[in-house]
C-alpha cells in the first residue's frame, strides 16, 4: 500500500479536495455568484461550479460548530465577517 501511496503522490494526486482550493478562492467564487444571482444560496449541485455548493454548506456546518464553541471548527471571526459582508445566509429554512 505504501508503494501505491508514493506513486499517487508522485503524479500529484489530491488527497483532500477542499484543500486543493483555498478558502479565499471559494469566497471569491461565492462573491461572483452573489453578484450574478443576488443571493448566496448556492444549490448543492450547481452545474457551473459543483464544488461551490458543497463549500457553502460546509461553511454553515463549521459556523454552527463555532457558535457552540467547538474547537474543531476551522472557521474564524474574520471569515465570518467576510461572509456577512456579502449577505451570506447562515440559516436556511429556519435551521442553523
Amino acid at each position: 500500500i505504501e508503494n501505491r501511496i508514493q506513486l499517487l503522490n508522485k503524479v500529484g494526486f489530491e488527497w483532500e479536495c477542499y484543500k486543493s482550493q483555498s478558502w479565499e478562492k471559494f469566497h471569491e467564487e461565492l462573491v461572483n455568484f452573489v453578484k450574478e444571482f443576488g443571493h448566496g444560496r448556492v444549490p448543492p449541485k450547481f452545474p457551473q461550479n459543483p464544488s461551490l455548493g458543497g463549500w457553502v454548506n460546509h461553511q454553515r456546518r463549521i459556523y454552527k460548530m463555532y457558535l457552540k464553541g467547538d474547537a474543531s471548527s476551522s472557521t474564524t471571526a474574520d471569515r465570518i465577517l467576510l461572509l456577512n459582508k456579502i449577505g451570506f445566509e447562515w440559516i436556511l429554512r429556519g435551521k442553523l
